[in-house]
């Protein structure tokens, strides 16, 4: 039970987190973008580690894994985690041409595009975990 109790705290964070965000967004607000994308990629990796230790199977990915290191141990041997894996990958991007000074190479808005993506992947690993009796509706 203190499993599923975690996944549950750590699913009402990142629920609020993001809410907090998008109701910035829906009120025409600007969000800092290297503020935004650092913190959904936390909050991503944070949503893949609560999955994988509520789950029991896998060792759960190391406190410094990289979101694509945490995707990895998600991953191995269910390849239909698969389906979030270019969201995973986008949010990296933008992290990647924020390090390079290379914010042309962002998509317009980028900072709403990496929270939409966050959700994104919120919302499919709730799912799931819903579906697996993990956590209630």
């Amino acid at each position: 039970m203190a499993g599923e109790e975690a996944l549950a705290a750590v699913f009402a964070q990142s629920d609020a987190s993001l809410s907090d965000r998008e109701a910035a967004i829906a009120r025409g607000e600007s969000l800092p973008l290297t503020e935004t994308v650092d913190a959904v990629i936390a909050l991503t990796q944070g949503l893949v580690a609560a999955y994988v230790a509520a789950a029991g199977i896998k060792a759960p990915p190391a406190a410094d894994a990289d979101i694509l290191e945490a995707f990895k141990v998600l991953v191995k041997g269910d390849p239909a985690w698969n389906a979030i894996r270019d969201n995973c990958r986008e949010l990296v991007y933008y992290r990647n041409c924020i390090n390079m000074g290379r914010r042309d190479a962002l998509p317009n808005v980028p900072e709403k595009m990496a929270v939409r993506t966050a959700r994104h992947v919120y919302l499919y690993i709730k799912t799931r975990c819903i579906r697996e009796g993990r956590l209630a509706d």
